[in-house]
């Protein structure tokens, strides 16, 4: 199904891309924060934000877009690696100019500590929730504590995934307090496989106006980022998708989060 020279040809202005990695990190990746800071810059993108497991990038995503004129947003995940559900992390974050908290992804189920004090930090500084690796279960529960403390900017991270594995049904109730982000990395063969037709039927069933689509790339076993959004973008033209779904997935829902 993918043939990424075949979507070379598509153009990125304005768009966002919300889900990232890049280097420095723990694990092997294909660009450092500057380098996609340039190519986004290149390709006419919006935003691109930029995510680690381990630490946070509010500080390096300030730095690259400080050094390019892109614009970059970073945040922090609540992994082990800065004390999992850690309010003093979320704060510096803020501090720092981050716009994104997402909850714990490789240290999913460890999901400990004060979600309330996080919610209100992320609610004061009007800063972007994350669901992370979270199970159905967890997700509504965060989505209630979420709901408490006018918390309006939510996205569910790859609901198709097997770390997550949400059904249609589940994501169809959680449209309703936050948006799906499907991310192109779920069907490449050396992450889920996931055949691509079941993003399309969960953004069919769900509708453009509550999903995002986003890359999840930066592995340096996989395409670029800008070659991957390209690709999504062609790959949901051949499954029917209008230009104009298309625009609000990768523009018009991310710019509404990162306001």
């Amino acid at each position: 199904m993918f043939d990424f020279e075949s979507s070379f040809h598509i153009k990125l202005d304005g768009l966002v891309d919300t889900h990232i990695h890049t280097a420095p990190d723990v694990r092997e990746r294909l660009l450092n924060d500057l380098e996609l800071a340039s190519a986004a810059l290149r390709e006419g993108m919006e935003a691109v934000v930029i995510k680690s497991h381990v630490e946070s990038t509010a500080g390096r995503a300030r730095l690259a877009s400080e050094a390019t004129g892109m614009r970059v947003l970073g945040g922090v995940t609540l992994n082990d690696s800065v004390g999992g559900l850690n309010p003093d992390a979320v704060r510096a974050a803020a501090r720092m100019g981050g716009r994104f908290v997402w909850l714990p992804t490789v240290s999913a189920g460890n999901v400990t500590g004060d979600l309330h004090e996080i919610m209100g930090i992320i609610g004061e500084h009007d800063m972007v929730l994350g669901t992370g690796h979270l199970k159905p279960d967890e997700i509504f529960h965060v989505l209630d504590i979420a709901a408490e403390y006018r918390i309006r900017k939510v996205i569910v991270n790859h609901p198709l995934t097997g770390v997550v594995g949400a059904s249609l049904e589940e994501q169809k109730e959680m449209s309703g307090r936050a948006y799906l982000e499907h991310c192109l990395v779920a069907c490449m063969p050396r992450h889920d496989g996931l055949d691509f037709r079941r993003i399309t039927e969960a953004v069919r069933y769900v509708g453009p106006e509550r999903c995002i689509l986003a890359t999840d790339f930066g592995q340096r076993h996989n395409p670029s980022p800008m070659d991957g959004l390209k690709q999504f973008i062609h790959l949901m033209r051949m499954e029917g998708f209008r230009d104009e779904d298309i625009i609000r997935m990768c523009r018009d829902n991310p710019l509404e989060l990162i306001s």
